[in-house]
């Protein structure tokens, strides 16, 4: 069991890599920003249609090949995750949403209203806007990692030989997943140390899951239950990348930078998948 618990803490850890490499070097210039936001787009757009998608349609069909009622139940877990996400997104108050930042005025100590500069209000909006992206992609990479670490301990714990290259392969998909939370974070608070350790943590939660499935979850996260959540989380992360990442990165003004890093990110990940 050590042993088992052991590969699923390097498994998650691994993003710690990516983490570090967001971190790394100046990393807040345009195009950096750009290719970083973009390649954490493709990574989440094709995680979530080639892998979690399927995935969920293949065990709402009891673990075979999906089939029609198994994909429409996936589908279904999959817009429900769009809603879910999107509703949120409505309900964050306006004095504080990025889509409202740039209106805004400095009224303080009773003077007049005065507009700050453009660039200042364009910063500051973007600032919010990624702080709000890295804390979202975070929960949803997060969300998913917890139902993959459960996974990586039952395949260790049943034959750890078998395990030790899924943990490889999972080990280097996490490596982006730390970059797309590392890169928005470092940009939006200008702290190395704040976007580290919320990548950092977002790797941690496959070792929690393991814990918690073990314990607590194992009845649960099995049959319609896990197919469901796992097609819930791809409709969340494809909400992210389209109305927080790709966004963020076009405002940079790199927008060939931010096509090919998109490109990049989906064969970074078709790369590592083919390795389970």
């Amino acid at each position: 069991m050590l042993v088992a618990f052991l590969l699923t803490l390097v498994a998650g850890g691994a993003t710690s890599i990516g983490a570090a490499l967001g971190v790394l070097g100046r990393g807040t210039g345009p195009r950096f920003l750009a290719g970083g936001l973009g390649l954490s787009a493709g990574v989440m757009l094709y995680v979530s249609f080639v892998e979690l998608l399927p995935e969920g349609a293949r065990v709402l069909s009891g673990g075979t090949a999906p089939t029609g009622r198994g994909t429409a139940l996936a589908t279904l877990s999959f817009f429900v995750g769009i809603a879910l996400i999107a509703v949120l997104d409505r309900l964050v108050p306006r004095a504080v949403s990025p889509h409202e930042f740039a209106g805004r005025m400095d009224s303080s100590h009773g003077r007049d209203e005065v507009r700050e500069p453009d660039e200042q209000l364009e910063d500051r909006a973007l600032r919010a806007r990624l702080l709000r992206t890295g804390a979202i992609t975070a929960a949803a990479l997060a969300l998913h990692n917890v139902p993959e670490g459960f996974a990586t301990f039952v395949a260790a714990l049943q034959a750890p030989e078998v395990a030790i290259p899924v943990v490889a392969a999972i080990a280097l998909h996490n490596i982006p997943e730390g970059l797309a939370v590392a890169v928005p974070v470092r940009r939006a608070t200008g702290s190395r140390s704040k976007a580290f350790w919320l990548a950092t943590m977002t790797g941690l939660a496959e070792p929690v899951g393991a814990a918690i499935g073990y314990l607590l979850l194992a009845p649960v996260l099995t049959g319609d239950a896990m197919g469901a959540i796992l097609a819930g989380v791809a409709g969340v992360m494809v909400f992210v990348s389209l109305d927080e990442l790709l966004p963020a990165a076009e405002e940079t003004g790199e927008h060939h930078t931010v096509i090919y890093s998109l490109i990049a990110g989906m064969a970074v990940m078709a790369v590592t998948l083919l390795v389970l």
